[in-house]
Parts: structure tokens; sequence; C-alpha cells
């Protein structure tokens, strides 16, 4: 997951399309959720949950 955050910064420092951003989010929420289930606990079903929303909000901003 630290390698995806680090490819989101790097594509965001880059100026790429929000789109291409919103694939590696996506990409992101994917690991997080695998993490999520495989550390268990309520902090971690929050961050995914949160990062769900955020994600969401993305898509909504970017298509309208």
């Amino acid at each position: 997951m630290l390698a995806r955050l680090a490819r989101i910064a790097e594509l965001d420092r880059a100026g790429v399309e929000p789109r291409e951003l919103v694939v590696e989010l996506r990409a992101l929420l994917d690991e997080a959720t695998v993490w999520s289930r495989t550390e268990g606990g309520a902090a971690a079903e929050r961050a995914v949950d949160d990062l769900r929303s955020s994600l969401r909000a993305a898509h909504d901003m970017i298509d309208g």
C-alpha cells in the first residue's frame, strides 16, 4: 500500500488527469480492503470506509 501511495503522490505531482488518479485510488482501495481483512480491527475497517467515501467523492467531482 505504501508503494501505491507513493505512486499516487508522484502522479499527482506530475499533473496527470484525474481519471488516472482514480484508477490508482481504486487499486489502493482494493489493497486496503485486503489489508483490512488480514489485519482486522475497527480502525482498519474505518480507514477502508474513509478511503471508499473519498474515492466516491473524487469520482463524483470528476464525472460531475
